[in-house]
């Protein structure tokens, strides 16, 4: 996957196609427009079948921070399928490795562009302020999603980030009775991820066990982050706890966890998100539980709440989202290992998930 990637580029490939593409091109989405009651001719027209006026199609920006992470395939898909559902298009670009300066030097191309909003997932204190106000000069919208600082962004959709740290320090108290556990971190200082292992260690201060929480470093990268964690382990094989806040660690920690059989030496382990080794970890019983932040919606809701400003001139669209916190455990894990699409990432083709029986919160 490229550092820049436009929905309107015809030369990638199929598999590709369908991830960034998503209902804006193909097959699949035309059938998708074609559920939706809009003719895909009225839809490249830029004119729906819908109660909504007929408008111009606008052109979004995404600006990640780790732009081939798989975590944000969910995050790509519910940005295309909101494209699809409001007829506009988006491009998804920014840094491979968590870099500051390649990420604002695609937002300026971006305000440089003129397109119709922008959002960039604000993982830096500073960086970013200079060209969200740029950017609002210039008359586009900017809005924060996975990441955030308080600058003059209109508005952040995504998980309060310390809360859900704090919820998976209690969950290490309630674990581990006490001794050392090390909590992963891809990059410390990252905001989408540093406010998780504060959290945390705040939980923990606050429950009064003799546990201490140990920070580490994994990198931006999965194939490293599983690297350094194992390397970690093998040096420190009397930790209580292996813990991580971020998508890529965590599946480094489950890896980890089952060539050791760890589980069965007593260390306890979990984390954040939704990767397909952090499931399969948690079904073996190597992972305890990770928690869920809904990515597929911090593609969605940004879309729909740019798209919203625009089509009504200002007056509507923008609101902090929270994206919520999920423990998905051994009780409930079947529900996502059984079930492949758009929402978890694990599928590009659209359609319906039927359910019954009680809801739970």
């Amino acid at each position: 996957m490229s550092d820049s990637s436009d929905h309107n580029d015809k030369n990638i490939d199929v598999s590709r196609r369908r991830i960034l593409h998503g209902a804006l091109s193909g097959g699949a989405g035309l059938a998708a427009l074609t559920g939706m009651g809009i003719s895909p001719a009225a839809f490249a027209a830029g004119k729906h079948n819908t109660n909504l006026p007929n408008h111009p199609k606008y052109k979004f920006v995404f600006i990640n921070h780790v732009t081939t992470n798989p975590f944000f395939v969910p995050t790509q898909y519910g940005a295309a399928d909101a494209c699809a559902a409001f007829g506009c298009t988006y491009q998804w670009t920014g840094s491979q490795k968590s870099e500051a300066s390649v990420m604002v030097n695609a937002m300026d191309a971006a305000i440089s562009s003129g397109v119709d909003g922008i959002a960039v997932a604000l993982v830096d204190q500073h960086a970013f302020n200079k060209p969200v106000d740029r950017a609002l000069k210039a008359g586009i919208p900017v809005v924060s999603y996975n990441a955030d600082v308080n600058n003059d962004r209109l508005a952040y959709i995504g998980q309060k980030l310390f809360d859900a740290g704090k919820a998976l320090g209690q969950r290490i108290v309630d674990e581990v009775g006490s001794g050392d556990v090390v909590g992963f971190i891809a990059t410390p200082g990252q905001l989408n991820i540093q406010p998780r292992l504060n959290g945390a260690k705040q939980a923990i201060k606050e429950s009064g066990k003799n546990i201490t929480l140990h920070e580490v470093a994994s990198g931006p990268t999965v194939n490293e982050e599983f690297s350094r964690i194992e390397s970690f382990y093998l040096g420190h094989r009397n930790i209580k706890g292996m813990f991580a806040v971020d998508a890529g660690s965590t599946e480094g920690v489950a890896k980890t966890m089952k060539k050791h059989n760890l589980a069965q030496k007593g260390i306890k382990a979990g984390g954040f998100d939704m990767l397909p080794g952090t499931l399969d970890g948690i079904e073996s019983g190597d992972l305890s539980f990770t928690i869920d932040q809904q990515p597929y919606l911090q593609g969605f809701i940004p879309v729909m709440e740019l798209y919203l400003y625009q089509l009504s001139g200002g007056l509507s669209g923008i609101a902090n989202v929270n994206t919520g916190l999920k423990f998905v455990t051994k009780d409930n894990v079947g529900e996502y290992l059984n079930t492949k699409s758009r929402f978890e990432g694990n599928s590009s083709k659209e359609k319906v998930l039927s359910r019954s029986g009680p809801i739970s919160s």
